[in-house]
């Protein structure tokens, strides 16, 4: 049995999982952590909303909510699995989302139906400002891969803040906010 000899280092670089340094994997997975920590919250906010939804238009509403949750949702595991690719760790906790998250909650008894769209557009906004941050960090790290998905996920929340952009306007295209 042939006992090979240790060189410094060996074993950081056989540990990494990505050509990223280690600063640049702390950078990365440090912006898409935040940008997690903003996805569960606006997805649970989102859902909040959805299953608190009143009104005459209730139907169009819930519906646009429980499809916007979705859409947010399926971005988390693509987020975890890009900070775990790069070699990075991700959320590990409630409490860990709740240190990272930007996005507000609304613990309210009461939200009027244009209240929660117009807040669910402001914080898919803050989302896709979010998504823009770390997509600059990706850039400046060389990070093709995250930057690309990035783009993507910043297209989705500009369309929801869209749809909710219209969906609170009255009759001559003016927002209440």
């Amino acid at each position: 049995m042939q006992i090979s000899e240790k060189r410094p280092g060996d074993d950081a670089a056989r540990n990494r999982r990505s050509a990223f340094s280690q600063a640049a994997v702390a950078d990365i997975s440090g912006a898409l952590n935040a940008s997690l920590a903003n996805i569960f919250a606006l997805y649970v906010k989102t859902k909040n909303f959805h299953w608190h939804m009143s009104g005459p238009h209730f139907r169009d509403y819930h519906l646009l909510l429980d499809e916007q949750a979705d859409q947010i949702f399926a971005i988390a595991d693509d987020i975890a699995e890009r900070v775990r690719k790069i070699g990075g760790v991700t959320l590990r906790s409630i409490g860990h989302i709740a240190r990272l998250q930007g996005i507000a909650d609304n613990d309210s008894e009461f939200v009027t139906p244009l209240e929660m769209l117009a807040e669910l557009r402001d914080d898919n906004r803050e989302l896709a400002a979010g998504f823009r941050e770390a997509h600059a960090i990706c850039d400046e790290h060389g990070d093709v891969a995250s930057a690309s998905v990035l783009e993507n996920w910043i297209d989705q929340a500009e369309r929801r803040v869209w749809f909710l952009h219209e969906a609170i306007c009255d009759d001559e295209g003016r927002a209440p906010h």
